[in-house]
C-alpha cells in the first residue's frame, strides 16, 4: 500500500482526466500551491471551501522530552501549520462506500 502522494502522482492523476500537457499541468500546480502559501504568510489563514482551513499558529518555547533516553531539551518557539477539514471533506472520509 502507498502511503506517499507527490505532485507527480497529482500530475498523472490530472493528465489522465483532462490530457494536458503534464508540463502545463505541472506549472498550474506549483501556481495553485504558491498561491496557498503566499496567502498563508500574509492572511496567517487560508479557508478552501468544501475542504478545509490551513492556519499559522504561534507556538511557545517549551522543554520537551527524548522518550528513549528522558534527556530534556527545550523545543524553541516556532510557527506551525494547522489543518482543519470542513465538515464537507468529514462526511466524504467517513462514507463506507469510498473505497
Amino acid at each position: 500500500m502507498r502511503t506517499n502522494l507527490t505532485k507527480k502522482d497529482i500530475v498523472n492523476s490530472i493528465y489522465m482526466k483532462l490530457g494536458f500537457s503534464k508540463k502545463i499541468l505541472d506549472v498550474i500546480l506549483d501556481d495553485i500551491l504558491n498561491i496557498i502559501v503566499e496567502n498563508l504568510k500574509v492572511n496567517k489563514k487560508v479557508k478552501i471551501s468544501n475542504f478545509g482551513t490551513f492556519e499559522i499558529r504561534y507556538k511557545n518555547e517549551r522543554i520537551g522530552r527524548n522518550p528513549m533516553t528522558k534527556e530534556k531539551k527545550t523545543i524553541s518557539a516556532r510557527n506551525v501549520v494547522l489543518f482543519k477539514p470542513s465538515k464537507e471533506f468529514k462526511k466524504f472520509v467517513n462514507k463506507t462506500d469510498v473505497l
